[in-house]
């Protein structure tokens, strides 16, 4: 049997894959789990809960509540706020756990459940297998005053933004700046957030209704990002996923400024202040080369970790660094969060260019990519990518071909049914070519 919780939680088609049923079962277990390991005894289990703007949303948190409050535990309901939203408020009131339903970038037909435990830090796997050992089990149900109370917490959102202004190294005062929150969860406190750190700030698609989330819109599509932003002359803009725990840039001339950019960006601001820790970044097997290279030069060591803030957050905590990241935006800072998270993302991203005094542009420049193609390749069996012996070979001979000058990447996705080749090259036609023919190897052989 597959493991239900993927590289983000739990995920697929809600009322399909993730129904109210699956929903509220996972709470139960979760509130075993995390609550205090199934007998409360004399302690009282408190949760956060909170979810993106999806329609199936409100059916699930539904579900989710009612499944934690029928274990005994009491529920704060913050509504929509963004992923790192729920992990701040988990440690910020002192609860047991958090959980967030959301399915980030994912489609709006998908929903996903994640799970937060006491300070808002992400479930290590071996505690995701025990939740899902224990779905289903017999229980003892709480009766009478036992069983949990539910509240909304409307100050949620309201403590989350002073948090994040709480954090910013510089003033925003006299930038001019184009925010899309892709109809999704921080499409009310992103905004509000720069506002108050004095950005003049533009808004798009931060008007969600349920069904628009991350359609052609937010760091998955910023085509819209790059126009309003060159149409309005403005100095840079920001753009999150759907439950806002990635941001991805763009400069003045519309052109795209990702997770390695501003992971470089960010390390050179935090060393200058003597904020870097050991002078090191946290960055994963899909962080380009010209990061790595652009690091090293200024003399910033890299930790190399598997694809997935978690692993990233796990390689930040074993070797107490504070910055980490991925290329699709997803930035750890763990002076101030404990999660990826796109607003405080942007907030200091922006905060580097005011104090700097340059244009994005300039400070992006520091980072030199390689051409880099990336092939998402769906319909074939992934959990045949370490092992079957003819696309291992043809791994191999286009690794070769590359003769030093560049590299190739061949993973299954942690949360979409699908494979990723990526190659890096000296030019683009050459690492179009050898992605394309590894990934018809992929077809053909895991088809």
């Amino acid at each position: 049997m597959a493991r239900l919780f993927g590289t983000d939680g739990v995920r697929g088609v809600a009322n399909v894959d993730l129904t109210a049923e699956l929903a509220l079962d996972l709470s139960v277990a979760a509130a075993h789990v995390l609550g205090d390991k199934g007998g409360f005894g004399d302690h009282r289990p408190l949760a956060v809960v909170g979810r993106d703007p999806r329609a199936s949303g409100e059916f699930l948190e539904a579900a989710v509540v009612a499944g934690l409050a029928s274990a005994g535990v009491d529920v704060q309901v913050v509504r929509v706020l963004p992923t790192p939203a729920i992990a701040y408020l988990t440690g910020h009131l002192d609860a047991d756990l958090g959980v967030m339903i959301s399915a980030s970038h994912n489609p709006m037909p998908d929903n996903g459940i994640k799970f937060f435990a006491r300070g808002g830090r992400k479930l290590p796997d071996d505690v995701e297998d025990a939740i899902e050992a224990r779905l289903q089990e017999p229980w003892a149900r709480p009766t009478g005053a036992a069983v949990g109370r539910v509240r909304r917490h409307d100050a949620g959102s309201q403590q989350y933004v002073d948090h994040l202004l709480g954090t910013l190294p510089y003033r925003l005062d006299g930038l001019n700046v184009v925010v899309d929150a892709a109809n999704g969860a921080a499409s009310r406190v992103g905004p509000q957030v720069l506002r108050a750190a004095g950005a003049q700030v533009h808004e798009i698609h931060t008007t969600p209704d349920g069904w628009s989330i991350n359609d052609n819109c937010g760091s998955t599509h910023l085509g819209d990002l790059q126009a309003e932003v060159v149409a309005r002359g403005a100095d840079a803009g920001v753009a999150f996923d759907g439950d806002a725990d990635r941001c991805l840039a763009v400069d003045a001339t519309g052109s795209v400024v990702d997770g390695d950019h501003t992971l470089a960006i960010l390390a050179l601001a935090m060393r200058a202040r003597g904020a870097l820790a050991g002078d090191t970044v946290v960055a994963t097997v899909m962080a380009n080369l010209g990061l790595r290279l652009a690091l090293q030069k200024a003399g910033v060591n890299v930790v190399e970790t598997a694809v997935g803030d978690r692993y990233v957050l796990e390689a930040m905590r074993l070797g107490g660094h504070v910055l980490g990241g991925e290329q699709s935006g997803h930035i750890v800072m763990t002076e101030h969060a404990t999660t990826g998270d796109g607003t405080l993302t942007a907030l200091h991203l922006l905060a580097a260019v005011a104090q700097a005094g340059v244009p994005l542009a300039e400070l992006a420049a520091v980072v030199t990519k390689l051409p880099q193609v990336l092939i998402n390749v769906p319909g074939v069996d992934k959990s045949r990518v370490g092992s079957d012996p003819t696309l291992l070979a043809a791994l191999a001979a286009a690794d070769s071909s590359l003769a030093g000058t560049g590299r190739v990447l061949l993973r299954p996705s942690g949360t979409e049914p699908v494979v990723r080749v990526m190659v890096e090259a000296a030019t683009h036609e050459q690492a179009a070519g050898v992605a394309h023919d590894l990934a018809e190897v992929v077809r053909t052989t895991l088809g």
